[in-house]
């Protein structure tokens, strides 16, 4: 193999490792100035957009166990990776095509499973990273909170049932 071809594939291989997922994107009704917009859009979730010739990607997914996704290597592809937030992401890339209708995601690559493109726009509905989080806390939070009150519950319903035969006590 020629040394400029492998070296494409490596930085392909290079842009793929840098997260659990990939999108791949159609941006061939982008201009310079939509595809510049786009990646500082990304870059507030760490992501990155890439072009890529498809060649270069097809082998490069292969040599990392990718699975394969040939039907969506046609045309003018570019690839968004990086961070952490894959629905943050998604959610960016709709909302860019819907301002724009200018980058269309072709399909994706979820922790080593293909996505289509109709599962990256559920993923785009799914709550940010933070907001799960909140989530999680907050269902944990209620158990304990509701444990406590018991616990607090449990003595003051004592102390007024005392209280009570105390009074009956008396009355006697």
């Amino acid at each position: 193999m020629r040394a400029e071809k492998q070296y494409l594939i490596d930085e392909v291989a290079t842009h793929l490792k840098k997260s659990d997922y990939v999108i791949l994107a159609n941006f061939s009704k982008a201009t310079v100035g939509d595809v510049h917009d786009l990646r500082k859009k990304l870059a507030a979730e760490k992501a990155e957009f890439h072009v890529v010739k498809n060649s270069s990607l097809r082998v490069a997914a292969k040599a990392l166990g990718l699975p394969a996704f040939e039907s969506a290597l046609v045309g003018q592809t570019a690839i968004v990776v990086g961070g952490k937030n894959s629905p943050g992401v998604a959610k960016i890339l709709r909302t860019f095509f819907k301002d724009k209708q200018k980058i269309e995601v072709k399909a994706g690559v979820l922790s080593n499973k293909l996505i289509t493109s109709k599962e990256v726009e559920q993923l785009a509905d799914m709550p940010s990273l933070e907001s799960l989080r909140a989530q999680l806390l907050g269902l944990l939070n209620q158990p304990a909170g509701a444990f406590v009150r018991v616990l607090n519950a449990a003595p003051s319903s004592l102390v007024n049932v005392l209280q009570a035969k105390v009074r009956a006590a008396e009355a006697k």
